[in-house]
């Protein structure tokens, strides 16, 4: 593709999400003194006005980083040399959590999954039952699987540790599902939720998030494994002051502030009921082309974003390059053991109707140019189910 295209790029990909202009200029703004009084009134406000996000009264770390540093951050400032961690295998993200924790020198626990579903509970609950000793000291789970499309009953999941009566810490992913899927950390019992900025939070990479419990501070206390630049400690007790113990991602947080500030004001339930829409609308869609959906149980459905299993004569990398040079968007592509064979629809973030259309209507145009077995009226689908919302 050569020359300049009119219009804007459409990018809905799962993440990073388009950001809002008003994000974008807080952004831009000059940067300021991080030991100065502007920025410990920035920093205060975020660090306050972050837990009604996550829904939790408990103290939230932010890290210069990507969900990957956040990932990180959980396990090392809780878990020492040779501990049995519990992970379930939801898919690529899942699985690379889990490559992770084998590298940090911990004795992770996979427990296999078919990338089409979510977690399941009563697995977990058996497994901790067989731990009589509580040998497994953390159960580490993805709410919503970036990418697969499926999202996992997170209740169900704590329902199933308080069962068994095991000790074990609840660690979530909410990369892909916070502020765009309902997430309660405190109501759920999570004791440390992993999240960063660049899909609901409408921003930029470079900001990781850890919301802990006091049962992780505790753990935190006795842990041995290495950690210095990912220390709660540290962190936590110069947040007391407005601060931090090294230089912040300054105009990130300025970014961070307009975007709670966007998400509060609309409600997060209206925030919740919005991805609703997107997401039904989307797989009402794919559902009318005769496409298959690549999350097998309806109550698994994502609402951030819509997997969409492609003709096996059919490449789907192939098809994401049309789309890009007709039309000029980008959609997800199939990661691990899914490559070439799905694409992914974002439909998170700073996002509305009109853009779901227009969206839907690429692919559409596209399953035409590329020859795509498929049915005609995915795109109309989509617009009869968002017009009944709109009289509801």
């Amino acid at each position: 593709m050569t020359g300049n295209r009119s219009g804007r790029h459409f990018l809905q990909i799962p993440g990073p999400t388009n950001v809002p202009d008003r994000v974008l200029r807080a952004i831009q703004h000059p940067t300021i003194d991080h030991r100065g009084p502007r920025f410990q009134q920035l920093a205060r406000d975020v660090l306050d006005r972050l837990r009604l996000i996550f829904k939790t009264d408990s103290p939230i770390v932010i890290f210069p980083s990507s969900g990957t540093g956040a990932w990180e951050a959980a396990l090392v400032n809780t878990m020492s040399a040779g501990d049995k961690v519990l992970m379930y295998e939801t898919g690529h993200f899942a699985s690379l959590w889990y490559s992770l924790a084998e590298r940090l020198g911990l004795d992770p626990q996979l427990i296999a999954g078919d990338w089409r579903s979510g977690v399941d509970a009563d697995t977990i609950q058996g497994i901790l039952e067989r731990d009589s000793g509580h040998k497994i000291k953390a159960v580490c789970v993805v709410h919503n699987e970036t990418s697969t499309g499926v999202t996992s009953d997170i209740p169900a999941v704590r329902h199933a540790i308080d069962s068994a009566g095991h000790s074990a810490l609840l660690m979530v992913d909410t990369i892909s599902s916070l502020a765009s899927i309902d997430y309660r950390h405190d109501e759920w019992g999570v004791d440390v939720t992993v999240a960063g900025s660049q899909k609901g939070l409408m921003l930029p990479p470079g900001l990781g998030f850890n919301a802990v419990s006091e049962k992780a501070l505790s753990a935190a206390e006795k842990a041995t494994l290495p950690r210095a630049y990912w220390s709660w400690a540290e962190v936590l007790e110069t947040n007391q002051t407005g601060f931090f113990p090294y230089t912040p991602a300054t105009n990130l947080l300025m970014g961070l502030q307009e975007a709670i500030e966007m998400l509060l004001g609309e409600g997060l339930e209206n925030v919740f009921s919005r991805h609703m829409r997107f997401g039904e609308a989307t797989r009402r869609a794919v559902q009318a082309w005769g496409l298959e959906l690549l999350c097998l149980n309806s109550l698994e459905f994502s609402n951030s974003l819509t997997a969409v299993v492609m003709p096996e004569t059919i490449n789907a990398d192939d098809f994401r390059r049309i789309v890009l040079e007709r039309f000029d968007m980008s959609l997800g592509n199939g990661l691990g053991q899914l490559a070439g064979k799905v694409f992914r629809i974002g439909h998170l973030g700073d996002f509305n109707d009109l853009m779901l259309m227009a969206t839907l209507s690429g692919i559409e145009m596209t399953l035409d140019v590329s020859a795509v077995p498929h049915k005609k009226g995915g795109v109309q689908a989509a617009i009869d189910y968002i017009g009944t919302q709109a009289q509801a």
